[in-house]
């Protein structure tokens, strides 16, 4: 290869700012990102497209091109369904292929750390295990499309305030045993063609330009091969950047200075990044494009059909077993096909469901019923609150048609109670929206919601609460209500999937991803960190989508280090509203005879069996505490160390066995680099949610240690 091709494969053009650009091609799809190819090598133009719900078409920047919308990624980690994420991300991988675009920047793996995160919903939850196994799963879909799948954002982007700029800073025992451990087994399980750097500092250094990261982690702890490309605009150095691990610079345009184009060919002259590093820089490139199979099997230069209705069905499936019941008291749910009068209030359930937005932001089949404008703010430049064409007021109508079935709006709380008054069934659906680029200030649902369900539910006790939210939310109303569901943004078929399971066409079987606080105060940190200096940073420059500039610092300290979300809970005995992993049923189940095994890890054998009078899906969860060194307590905060989902027919027994995963039960040695497993007793147990054990028993393993 020439230098120039060389040059040319390490930095992407970004297409809204890039037409007319020297150098810029000119045949440019509006979308995230485009490296031009090299024909005479056969190595393919890389066109790169948002996201991990969908082919993301933001602001409507390719007219008139829709794709199939996933519900939130928080959905699909509900359903602890590794079968699930793959085919989710199979569909979106063959829709992308279809329009061209040969690189899906999914994969987002982020830990929710913090209740308010505005990208929460983007992710698979607060836990390691969970989250790795579905991201791998995830990615493992896309890529049998023969296109790249990204894993990101690597690492610690846990908020969006002050995103370009906050120094994550956690000790490095924390981080692999958490958040790095996610990444870990996503990549060890999916096999990315590349991994993206964050926007954030991590202990000081930018994720982009951070030596520790992508080359002591990424190269010599894991033995990636595949390449690290930038987020969009996380690029700040040359050199620096080049020689801690980044290959390839993203969307070039966004950044503060055009760093991988003549400034590396300087620093290539200037000997200050080797010229052996732009050839491993490639290298990396082309064995991500080789390994996903692109290389050999080109995606088509013509856009191809696409199998909607099919693509739609595994939408509706993914919906449908991320939905939570998370309270159903007298029974109230399922309702009956012959309810006389149902009203549906809130949330335009008249016409959608809610989605979140930024770059994941999918322009769904069937069109935007209810899309606003932001006026303000970071994501006012990329985002709107939209809503996909997924009529609940369709779909209750569809499922119960001898019923009189009608929607208020709720902006009038007493006219809402009035016409609630009397009806065999109320429907609440409440909204809280998130997106990219902004997290909430508050916990509690917008707009007086809180308000109209209180209300509401004083004029009719058969009142249904539906919660279309990018997290947890508080719940004042709880006690008040029988029944509460949580649907997540629910994709494009999400109104179907919400009227299956209410009227128990569907028996609910989603457990929660992430712990739903009582109060906001119980999380490690209340609010966002370094709020109020963005925002005043922002409005006196006009930052916009930034989220401020190199020249703010913000610290976030994150104290709970590896116990993130319900090991939190636990380690200062705290309650939440819901904790990890918990999910209601339309039936029982009960579990029996625990037999635990040990070896080089834990193995924990029982039955499970449907005590009720419908088929359903259970959730058994593995949970282990390592042992304490003396005079430090009776034992660490239980960890998530296997799941599996059964399906199970009134009745039936299954024997299950799960295995723990070996890093669970270990501590990362800094020094060494290598996993420590202490000798001791360990604590297992079998639970229906982290805080709910039903099996218990001890396991005493030697000691061991062993390379990641």
């Amino acid at each position: 290869m020439s230098q120039d091709e060389k040059l040319q494969m390490v930095r992407t053009w970004f297409p809204p700012l890039a037409k007319g650009k020297p150098g810029a091609p000119d045949d440019l799809i509006p979308s995230a990102g485009e490296m031009v190819g090299i024909p005479r090598l056969g190595i393919p133009t890389l066109r790169e497209s948002d996201a991990s719900l969908g082919v993301a078409n933001q602001v409507n920047q390719r007219p008139g091109d829709t794709a199939t919308a996933l519900p939130s990624s928080l959905a699909t980690a509900a359903s602890f369904n590794p079968q699930v994420a793959e085919e989710g991300g199979a569909m979106i991988g063959a829709e992308a292929r279809a329009k061209r675009f040969n690189v899906l920047l999914a994969g987002g793996v982020n830990l929710t750390r913090d209740p308010w995160g505005g990208r929460d919903f983007e992710y698979l939850g607060e836990d390691p295990v969970l989250a790795g196994t579905l991201v791998g799963a995830q990615i493992r879909g896309v890529q049998s499309n023969h296109i790249v799948s990204t894993i990101k954002h690597f690492a610690l982007n846990a908020q969006e305030t002050g995103r370009m700029v906050y120094d994550a800073r956690i000790g490095q025992a924390a981080l692999h045993e958490s958040d790095l451990l996610a990444f870990e087994i996503g990549i060890e399980t999916g096999h990315p063609a590349s991994v993206m750097c964050a926007y954030n500092k991590i202990n000081g250094d930018h994720a982009c330009e951070n030596h520790e990261l992508l080359t002591n982690v990424l190269r010599s702890d894991w033995r990636y091969k595949g390449w690290v490309m930038s987020d969009w605009g996380a690029v700040h150095s040359t050199a620096k950047a080049a020689n801690a691990g980044l290959d390839q610079d993203s969307g070039a345009e966004l950044d503060d200075g055009d760093w991988f184009r003549d400034k590396l060919r300087a620093a290539l002259a200037a000997g200050t990044v080797p010229q052996a590093r732009l050839d491993a820089m490639v290298r990396h490139i082309l064995t991500g494009v080789i390994a996903s199979g692109l290389y050999d099997d080109p995606s088509p230069s013509t856009v191809q059909p696409i199998d909607t209705d099919a693509h739609a069905r595994v939408a509706q499936k993914a919906e449908e077993q991320g939905i939570v019941l998370l309270r159903n008291e007298g029974a109230l749910l399922p309702a009956a096909t012959t309810a006389r009068r149902i009203v549906l209030i809130g949330g335009h359930a008249d016409v959608g469901v809610l989605s979140g937005g930024g770059s994941s932001q999918v322009r769904s089949t069937g069109g935007v019923p209810v899309e606003i404008p932001l006026k303000s703010g970071p994501a006012s430049s990329f985002a709107r609150i939209t809503w996909h064409n997924s009529s609940p007021l369709r779909a209750i109508r569809a499922l119960a048609p001898q019923a009189d079935v009608s929607y208020v709006d709720g902006s009038d709380p007493q006219a809402a109670a009035r016409a609630a008054k009397g009806a065999d069934l109320v429907l609440v659906f409440a909204t809280q929206w998130r997106t990219e680029a902004e997290d909430v200030t508050s916990l509690s649902l917008p707009d007086h919601q809180d308000a109209l369900i209180e209300t509401v539910a004083a004029a009719n006790p058969h009142t249904a609460v539906v919660l279309e939210t990018g997290g947890p939310v508080l719940m004042p109303w709880l006690g008040k209500v029988p029944a509460v569901l949580a649907a997540w943004y629910p994709g494009q078929r999400g109104a179907e999937a919400i009227a299956n399971v209410i009227f128990g066409k569907v028996n609910p079987s989603g457990r929660l991803p992430i712990t739903f606080p009582a109060s906001a105060d119980q999380a490690p940190r209340p609010a966002p960190v370094g709020l109020a200096q963005v925002a005043e940073h922002d409005a006196a420059s006009n930052a916009g989508s930034s989220g401020g500039t190199t020249a703010l610092a913000i610290a976030v300290d994150y104290p709970e280090g590896a116990d993130v979300g319900y090991r939190w809970y636990e380690k200062k005995a705290l309650k939440p509203l819901f904790p990890f992993g918990f999910g209601l049923s339309y039936t029982q189940f009960r579990y029996a005879g625990l037999s635990v095994k040990a070896g080089r890890t834990i193995s924990a054998s029982f039955d499970v069996t449907n005590t009720g009078s419908r088929a359903g899906a259970v959730v058994p969860q593995l949970y282990v505490s390592l042992p304490t060194a003396k005079g430090q307590g009776t034992r660490s905060p239980a960890r998530l160390a296997g799941f599996a989902r059964i399906e199970l027919a009134p009745g039936e027994t299954r024997h299950v066995t799960l295995q723990a995963e070996p890093r669970i039960l270990a501590s990362w040695d800094t020094t060494r680099r290598q996993w420590s497993r202490a000798a001791g007793a360990y604590q297992v147990s079998v639970n229906r949610a982290a805080d709910d054990p039903v099996l218990t028993d001890k396991a005493t393993l030697p000691a061991i240690t062993f390379r990641p």
